[in-house]
């Protein structure tokens, strides 16, 4: 079985009613928190997996306590939720990149934002785990034990076994390169500084895709990355993001502006060239000081110091590497207030916001849904780790939909743009398809 008995019989003698109304239950285990979600969650409608680098790992399985909002205030509204619940709790928090919501069918499961804490969870931090089991008022936990008791350790992940696979582009990519060449043009005329445009790729295979096996495989292949999966009826949202939108941890707080990219190289000696090659790009250096200026101006009224580094250093993923300003301050907001001020920055949306949303609407033809939005978690003291959602699919069945973006600025080349959301496809597409 997945959870030792002792685990189960630590559980069930220790339920405390809290003021929430839930009743909550704490015992330490020696499980990897992946292998939760892995093995249980055909057994509910809510699954949720997030990893972090150096931070927690937390996977939850069922819904002791929801609350979802929508709308320009929808993450402080949220913070209802966290008050009252006990230290030992956490919430895992998922929302869209506009405010309104998913429009689509397919992000159907999916609201604007939600907070979810889970009926079962596993806690992983600096070594330790522990197993949090959360009851909703006016209920037993008879039932919730017997599945646990009922999970056992999945085999080892596998990727799809496609006897095809079926991938077209939406919009097709001629289409994407015109409205790159269109959003040039406007930056050049003065409209617009920056413009994140967004694209999907479709994947269809012969056979029903392993969610989280999915997961287990990117967080094999990207260490360095934030891993994470949320399935919402028969949907899972997943994927291996390079960019944290911000993290709490009591008055400290930290992000990151991501912007510019460049491929990896094939022998360290080209990695590094392309690193030097990116470092010294006037285009590149000045798309991502419009992210750093805009998450400098956000977070100044919500901090009491700020450190900014001067200059970007370069942040290496598997297919691309980044320019990266890692930013850290002391605050007494939220978490989730903090991910409200952010969100979205010039790194996802582009600049000035309004403008920038506006040439998405016009001209990316997808529903965005989740991609580009939020994922993590949150306390009742304020602490959480919100990342922000990219090289991501969304799964059903034996489809999957991929989303990919590129920052477009004056000196942007459409050609090269499309090569970028390649690189960026690429980790999730080569699973997918077996290359």
């Amino acid at each position: 079985m997945l959870i030792p008995r002792i685990a189960l019989d630590d559980l069930a003698a220790t339920f405390t009613r809290t003021q929430s109304g839930i009743s909550v239950a704490v015992a330490d285990v020696d499980i990897d928190p992946l292998d939760l979600v892995r093995s249980g969650g055909a057994a509910f409608a809510t699954a949720v997996y997030t990893g972090f680098p150096e931070g927690r790992q937390i996977a939850g399985l069922g819904v002791a306590r929801r609350m979802a909002a929508s709308g320009p205030d929808r993450l402080p509204r949220l913070r209802s939720l966290l008050r009252d619940l006990p230290p030992e709790a956490v919430a895992m928090i998922g929302f869209s990149y506009h405010a309104d919501g998913p429009t689509s069918e397919e992000w159907g499961s999916f609201p604007a934002a939600v907070a979810v804490v889970p009926q079962l969870a596993i806690v992983r931090e600096a070594g330790r785990s522990r197993l949090v089991a959360a009851i909703p008022p006016g209920t037993g936990p008879a039932s919730l034990l017997a599945v646990a008791a009922s999970l056992r350790i999945p085999e080892p992940a596998a990727a799809p076994r496609a006897s095809s696979a079926n991938v077209s582009s939406e919009p097709p990519v001629a289409n994407w390169r015109e409205a790159v060449a269109e959003v040039v043009a406007a930056a050049e005329a003065g409209l617009v500084e920056k413009v994140v445009l967004a694209r999907s790729v479709r994947v269809s295979l012969g056979s029903p895709i392993e969610a989280f096996d999915l997961v287990a495989l990117l967080r094999d292949r990207h260490p360095d990355s934030r891993v994470f999966g949320w399935q919402s009826g028969d949907s899972v949202f997943l994927g291996a993001t390079p960019e944290l939108l911000v993290a709490r941890q009591g008055s400290r707080v930290n992000t990151v502006a991501l912007a510019g990219s460049a491929a990896r190289g094939r022998t360290p000696d080209e990695d590094r060239r392309l690193a030097d090659e990116l470092l010294a790009s006037a285009k590149d250096r000045a798309e991502q000081a419009i992210v750093v200026e805009e998450i400098g101006r956000r977070l100044e009224p919500l901090t009491e110091m700020l450190d900014i580094p001067g200059a970007p250093v370069v942040d290496r993923h598997a297919t691309v590497q980044h320019l990266a300003t890692p930013i850290v301050g002391r605050t007494r907001a939220t978490v989730l207030e903090l991910a409200d001020a952010l969100h979205p920055t010039p790194a996802v949306g582009g600049h000035p916001s309004p403008d920038a949303i506006a040439y998405q609407i016009k001209f990316e033809q997808i529903d965005r849904g989740w991609y580009a939005g939020g994922i993590g978690w949150a306390d009742s003291s304020g602490d959480g780790e919100i990342a922000v959602p990219l090289r991501c699919a969304l799964v059903k069945g034996e489809r999957a939909l991929l989303f990919a973006g590129a920052g477009i600025v004056v000196g942007s080349d459409p050609d090269a743009e499309v090569e970028e959301t390649r690189l960026k496809l690429r980790p999730l597409l080569d699973l997918l398809t077996g290359v």
